[in-house]
């Protein structure tokens, strides 16, 4: 096992190099930048999302040598939209500030080596880290990733173990159809269905519509704060969960279905073992396996994926909202830090689902798989 988890993380190595490598020409490709978006400010038509002018690669900024006479000073300012009648010298200090006044290629080799030293700079457009921005949104997307995975594990396994022994059953029948019918449906649309119902749309006025607490939450007691914030979590959580409880229910049931039906069950119950030993003390710890083993990813995809539309919605201020609008705002430096730290977080993930796999079945070999 030491030598696979050696491989793996040195795996990780290239692995991340070719993602940051990736993303980073798919920038250079893309129409406008920070350039554009000062300058559309400047000019009164800030969209967030400005576009360059053919003739020049979109995104690529970096000065290629200094330009020197009339005819650069010409070239500086038609680089960028909306640039005419700006000065020259104002447009080289603005690429300068945001690094572009270097080739693409040390632009990204520099990014590299701060991110191996987890120095991510500072936003652009904000007067802050990058790592205090990513801090302050944190709350957010915890909450949502954890309560989400401990509701879905909770609630689900029970149910899919429930519609495996009940296998053909009218409940399992009727749960079924209620499954795949919330997962049909887009966890945003059932977002704005929960708020029309619920959150002072047309009919009650129940839970809150906005934030992960109230305003008066400082004054609250500790009981008070507690319900408080499970109060704002009830919407949005129900809302992400849809997908996430059909996948994990339907997963538990299949998984104990194919345990039930093989021949040591047959043998268990051919030694008169009672019904609930041969389903708990034979069958669930084989049937678990694959569900326990992807905790650890559930969580992740929890944490990052899919609550960009929920965090919308509700006004909930977290990681996703956050890579959105600094996507939109041309905000690179922040862009690319949470791409590179969800990057590394899955890799790291995917391998704690392996050495889960060994913590609940030692049987389990990775020695000899090559990685």
């Amino acid at each position: 096992m030491t030598a696979y988890l050696i491989r793996r993380l040195l795996f990780m190595v290239p692995t991340l190099f070719g993602i940051m490598l990736v993303a980073f020409v798919v920038v250079q490709f893309a129409p406008g930048g920070p350039v554009e978006r000062v300058i559309a400010q400047l000019s009164g038509a800030d969209t967030g999302a400005t576009s360059r002018i053919s003739g020049s690669p979109g995104g690529d900024l970096g000065a290629r040598g200094q330009p020197g006479g009339a005819g650069a000073v010409d070239a500086v300012t038609s680089k960028y939209r909306g640039a005419q009648g700006l000065d020259p010298e104002f447009i080289k200090s603005l690429e300068k500030q945001f690094g572009f006044d270097k080739p693409a290629y040390q632009r990204f080799f520099i990014m590299v080596w701060n991110y191996s030293r987890f120095d991510f700079g500072k936003s652009y457009f904000r007067d802050t880290t990058v790592l205090q921005l990513i801090k302050e949104k944190l709350p957010v997307s915890i909450s949502l990733g954890i309560w989400l995975t401990l509701l879905t594990y909770l609630i689900s396994i029970p149910l899919g173990i429930r519609k495996a022994v009940k296998d053909g059953s009218h409940f399992d029948v009727w749960t079924s159809g209620a499954i795949i019918i919330g997962y049909a449906i887009p966890g945003f649309l059932f977002a704005i269905l929960l708020i029309i119902l619920f959150a002072g749309g047309s009919f009650f006025n129940i839970f809150p519509l906005r934030g992960l607490t109230s305003d008066y939450w400082s004054q609250l007691s500790i009981p008070g704060k507690i319900l408080d914030y499970f109060w704002h979590l009830v919407l949005p959580i129900i809302s992400m969960g849809l997908a996430a409880f059909a996948t994990m229910t339907l997963l538990t049931k299949n998984s104990f279905l194919d345990e039930i039906r093989k021949q040591y069950v047959l043998t268990a119950r051919a030694k008169g073992c009672a019904e609930r030993q041969v389903l708990y003390g034979h069958v669930f710890r084989n049937a678990m396996l694959i569900v326990i083993a992807g905790f650890p990813g559930a969580f992740v995809h929890a944490f990052f994926a899919g609550s960009l539309l929920i965090e919308t919605i509700f006004s909930l201020d977290g990681i996703g909202l956050l890579g959105f609008e600094s996507v939109l705002n041309r905000d690179y430096a922040v862009v690319f830090a949470t791409l590179y730290i969800m990057s590394l977080v899955g890799l790291v993930v995917n391998l704690l689902s392996d050495l889960t796999y060994t913590w609940v079945d030692p049987r389990i070999d990775f020695e000899t798989r090559e990685v």
